[in-house]
This record gives C-alpha cells, structure tokens and sequence, in this order.
C-alpha cells in the first residue's frame, strides 16, 4: 500500500510536470482525525504569503495537517497528542540547502580543522603547525591506518602572513608522513615535500590545462597547487579511506546539516561512484534528511539520464547536473572581465584569473542539457565567466525554445548590474552567497574587487528589485553549514571588521528566510512539498530559539537551532531548550572513530596498498595522475575511474 507521503510526493511531482496548481489552501483537515503533534505558544512564521503568521500547527504522518488559529487546531487533540509549547520560541519551514557538499562537510568533520575565528583556531602559519601537529597526536590510530595527514579550511586571507603555507612550513611538521590541507574554497591545497614526492609533482612536471602548480625559482613545486592541479592529487588522497571511509564522510556531512536545521541537504558535485555510494547509505536507512545530488555534467551523462528524478528514493535522488567553469573569488582563480585589484601572490599584470572550462565545452554542456530536459547548476564566481554563462544559455534557450526548466547560477560573486537583467529575462535562477561578506568581505574590499564593486557581491538587493527569487547558501564545507550565520549575512552583510559591505544590497529577515527555504525549494523543483508551513507539505520543520523577525538584526548570528524535525521525526535535538548550539567539525567529532576502525580494518586487508608510507598500489595512482593528460576532459573522465575504484575497494584504476 502506498504512504501518504509517497502520494504527496508523486502525485505533487505529477503535477508539476503537466503545470497544474498543488497548492492546498485548507487550513485544517479535521477529517484527517487526531494529530500526532501539535505545536502552539510562540511564533509561527510560514514563509506562505496567503497566511504568514499562524499561532498553531498540526501534523499527522509526516504531513501538515492544520495551520491557523489555537482553537482551530487544538480540535485536533486527542490523549495521544504530543503538545509542544514553543515557549516563545519560533517555528518556520526546514531550511532548505540551496547549495552545499555533504560529502565534503564530512570530511570537514574528520580531518583537522584548520579555519580562521570564531570557527576554529588558526591566524598563522605557527597556530596552522600547532594544529597539525595536535590533530596527529589526538588522531594517532587515523594517521597510522591511513598514512596521511589531512587537514581542511586554511585561508591566506585571515592568516597573519597572508600567504599560503608552504611545502618547507609543513615540512616543519613532518617530512615522514605526506600532508595534504585543502584550502577553505576547495579550489587550491598545499602539500608538504612527501605529498608531492608521492604525486609525482617536479620541475618538470606540465602544467596542467585550467590548473596551476606554483613554483619556486629554480622551478620545483612551492606546495601550493590550485584546481586542476590539485584535484588529481585530492583524489589519490581519498582513495585511501575506502568505501567504509566515505560511509562515515557522507553520515557525518547529513548529521551536521540537521544540526543547523536543514531538512533537505545537497551534494553540489558527485560523480556516479559516489552517487552510488549515497544510494547504499539510504538504502540502509543511514540519510536522516533528504539529499539532492547533482552529477557532475562532463562525466557520466547516460548516468544522468537514467537517474535523475524528482522523486527521493530513501531520501536521496539525482536532480540535474553540476557544471564548473571558474574558480573561487577569494583565491584569485574566478574568471574577471578585468583585472583583479591587488591579488595577493606572485600574479602576472593584468591578472583575470581563468577558466576550468573552454567556452565551447560550456556551450556543448549547456545544450546538452537543455536538449535532454537536465536541471543544470552552474557554479560561476566572476563576470567574464557570467558572461559566458548568459551567452550559452540564450543561445540553447533560442535553439530548444522556452520550458520550465530552471537553470540555477551557483555563487554569483562578481555580478554586474547588467547580468542580472540577463538572468532575469532568461529565468536563470541566482543562488547567491551573502556568507562572503561575512567571512571574505574586507578581503573583496581590500584585494579582489575593490571597495567599490566590493559593494556589489552577492547583490541580493538588485534582485528583490528586480521581483526576482533568489537563494542563499553557505556552499560547506566552503564555510560551515551555519543557517543562522547565513540568515544574518544575508540581512546585514557585516565583514569580520564590523564594516557594512553594500548596505543596498542587505535585505529585510522575512527575504532572506524565503531565500533559505521556499525559494530555494522551488528551484529543486519542491516547492509543492517543501519550503513553506502548508496544509498538505511535508512536515519538515525547525525550532528556533528566537524569533527572527522580532531580534535586533545584529544579533541573528546568535540565535540557535532548538530542533530539527524531517517529516514529524526529530531529527537533531539540542541539549538546552533554547537551543545553544556550540557544535563545530573538530577531530574529536564521533564520527571520526568510525573512520578510523573503518580505516585500519581496510588497512589491515590490504585495501589501502603497502606500508604507511605510500608505497605499492598507493603510489601508483597520484603519480599517473599527475603526469597524466591534463586537459579537463581527460581529468575527469580519470576522475571517475579512480573515484570508482577507491569507492570499489580494488587497487587498480
């Protein structure tokens, strides 16, 4: 017999794909009979513009059966009834992660925490060592088992050098063991001299189309490597947790998106491997929200086809594909259609930053999904690769003719007034990331941009003008799965240094909610179900310590997560009743024990190749990746081999 829930959804999704109205405007459902739970007593904010407020909910399997007034929904009740008084506290829809990596975010949760205040430690190259080097004493069983050191979030821009770490500052750490620290934008890395002895990485070495290797002078590797460059080596990194390891990776990345309240988790890049390796997780009941992936557009496209829905399957479905055609603003690597103001770093004159995609490929990706009715997100960060963005989509748009089809531009950083017209008229749908001007804002206004145009990033100010929708997203690992740092970006766009980047652009707290939640929703193609308190949607909800409509907008970075509910289930409690939430990924996380039994056992049958020191199968790898071809095509055609083989467990490619 088919749920209630699987009605909703199949009958909502039917819907939707022949253009018919789902939504349901009773307020109670009296017919429904006595409801599991009701909640009353505090402030209930719906994101529907039919009914914003309401004083009382209802939900009976999984479902939102009555919103509306006290005694409208207290008819309701019977004995078996749980109440729960919010005690002023409020109530609103799940967030809805416009755009994150969930995978990535477990992986934050088990390496070493190598981000600036107020989350984590580390404002130099000396506290970046310390931390490495307490990391390796407190995870010495991890370390052994897999025979690297990871550590992720460093950030030239709030270290006191301003300057990556170099292979000699992490040889200072160790010169045994290889180390591998992923830059907080998940575009650069540095490695110490074994990690790039391991990769095979010399003088001689090409540099890699759409990647870059930073050199010293005689022309050896200085340990930093950016996009493709860095990649390959990533890969050969994971490789050597085994598919137990990213088991532990994935269910740690899902728990901490439920402890900041999102009841709908994406994973913005994945590959068919692991896509698999979701589909087992949720299988076996492992996924306490629900997670949308979308798979990575130049690898596997008949995967694509044949397995994008919009129907969760245990909690986790393919939705579209992920297209990347630049790099990350703060790191210099976004494609500008001028030069950067004052990057940091030995850059030539003139310095745009570049692409990771030709035009053409971006043109032939575009109409590709286009032609075959794929969702596309495609993460753009400057205004040369807008353009080239905006281009291809008029284009295939002219060729295919107009559809509901959703196109979603991922970041936006570097948009001009101008591009947002052209989203606007080509229904490309923009997910911004106002979380910037918190954590990189004085770093756009002092290097990158400019305190000009520095005004501009994320312009969520010009889309309300415009009438348009938008979302905001946090992009974890990038930053921290943090929906009340989010919230507060979004409205009141304050740097570290208390500096105000862009007060036009801020926008009112009932926005930048509809921004988390409803919106984004509808650019998964779920607003029938998700995203707003409605009779007939899915009871996914969060409980907030406060009202954030009613606090002073400085203050909403302090409001906390009092609980998280996915589909009437609580799915993240918080320890206190207002919800103080202190959590942050550190290496004492308890997923990490997981991970390290998991390790050693694939250690110990011979999974993860000879020794601890990288020799045999373990070797292999990083070298032919690294004197392998280079071109972006090839990269990721071997990208899926090797992601498929470390997931496989073989030891060959």
């Amino acid at each position: 017999m088919i749920s209630r829930r699987q009605f909703l959804l199949h009958t909502s999704a039917a819907a939707l794909a022949f253009g018919l109205p789902v939504a349901i405007a009773r307020p109670v459902l009296a017919q429904d009979g006595p409801a599991d739970r009701i909640f009353l007593g505090g402030p209930i904010l719906t994101m529907n513009d039919a009914l914003p407020r309401a004083e009382a909910v209802a939900i009976k399997n999984a479902i939102i059966v009555a919103v509306g007034t006290r005694d409208e929904v207290l008819t309701l009740q019977d004995e078996g009834t749980i109440v729960t008084e919010l005690d002023g506290r409020a109530l609103i829809p799940g967030f809805v992660d416009a755009h994150g990596h969930v995978a990535g975010g477990g992986l934050q949760a088990l390496s070493a925490n190598l981000l600036a205040p107020p989350d984590g430690d580390v404002t130099d190259i000396a506290s970046l060592q310390s931390v490495l080097r307490q990391w390796m004493e407190v995870n010495r069983a991890a370390v052994e088992a897999t025979g690297f050191v990871v550590g992720f979030g460093y950030d030239p821009s709030q270290l006191a050098e301003q300057r990556h770490p170099t292979r000699e500052d992490l040889d200072a750490v160790t010169t045994d063991l290889p180390i591998f620290l992923v830059h907080q934008s998940g575009h650069m890395a540095a490695s110490n001299s074994r990690m790039l002895e391991l990769a095979g990485l010399t003088a001689t070495t090409p540099e890699p189309v759409g990647g870059v290797i930073r050199r010293r002078p005689d022309g050896s590797p200085d340990g930093v490597l950016e996009e493709a460059a860095m990649y390959p080596v990533f890969v050969g990194v994971l490789g050597q947790i085994g598919p137990d390891g990213f088991k532990a990776m994935i269910r740690a990345g899902a728990d901490l998106w439920a402890r900041y309240g999102y009841t709908t988790a994406e994973e913005g890049r994945t590959i068919p491997a692991m896509a698999a390796l979701f589909r087992q997780i949720a299988a076996e009941g492992g996924l306490p929200i629900d997670v949308v992936g979308y798979q990575d557009a130049m690898i596997g496209r008949d995967e694509i086809l044949a397995s994008q829905s919009r129907i969760y399957d245990n909690r986790f479905r393919i939705g579209g594909a992920k297209l990347v055609i630049d790099g990350s603003p703060q790191g210099f690597t976004a494609y500008r259609d001028r030069p950067y103001v004052d990057p940091v770093g030995d850059y030539a004159p003139g310095w745009r930053g570049y692409m990771s995609l030709t035009e053409e490929q971006v043109h032939e990706s575009i109409d590709w999904c286009f032609a075959n009715g794929v969702q596309v997100m495609t993460h753009s960060n400057g205004e040369a690769a807008h353009d080239v963005l905006i281009a291809a989509v008029d284009v295939a748009t002219r060729k295919h003719g107009p559809a509901d089809r959703r196109p979603v531009l991922i970041h936006g950083q570097f948009l001009r007034e101008d591009q947002v017209n052209e989203l606007k008229r080509l229904d490309i749908f923009p997910s911004l990331f106002p979380m910037h001007t918190f954590y990189w804002g004085d770093w756009h206004r002092d290097h990158t941009v400019g305190p000009q145009l520095a005004d501009n990033i994320s312009p969520t100010g010009w889309c309300v003008e415009r009438g348009m929708m938008f979302s905001s997203h946090h992009d974890a690992p990038v930053a921290f799965p943090d929906s009340m740092r989010v919230l507060d970006a979004t409205v009141t766009r304050r740097t570290r240094s208390g500096d105000i980047l862009g007060p036009e652009q801020r926008v009112d707290v009932t926005t930048a909610l509809k921004a988390m939640t409803i919106w984004p929703a509808w650019s998964h193609f779920e607003e029938a179900t998700k995203g707003s308190i409605e009779v007939g949607k899915l009871a996914d909800l969060v409980i907030l310590s406060d009202d954030p409509t009613a606090v002073d907008p400085d203050t909403l970075d302090r409001m906390t997560v009092a609980e998280t509910i996915k589909e009437g289930a609580t799915v993240y409690l918080a320890g206190e009743k207002e919800g103080r939430l202190n959590f942050r990924p550190t290496p004492h996380s308890d997923p990490l024990s997981e991970f390290v039994r998991q390790a050693a056992v694939h250690s110990e049958m011979g999974l993860l190749g000879e020794g601890s020191q990288g020799t045999g199968a373990r070797r292999f790898p990083l070298r032919a990746i690294a004197n392998g071809p280079q071109h972006t095509a090839c990269v990721a055609r071997f990208l899926q081999n090797a992601m498929a083989a470390s997931l496989s467990g073989t030891q060959s490619l």
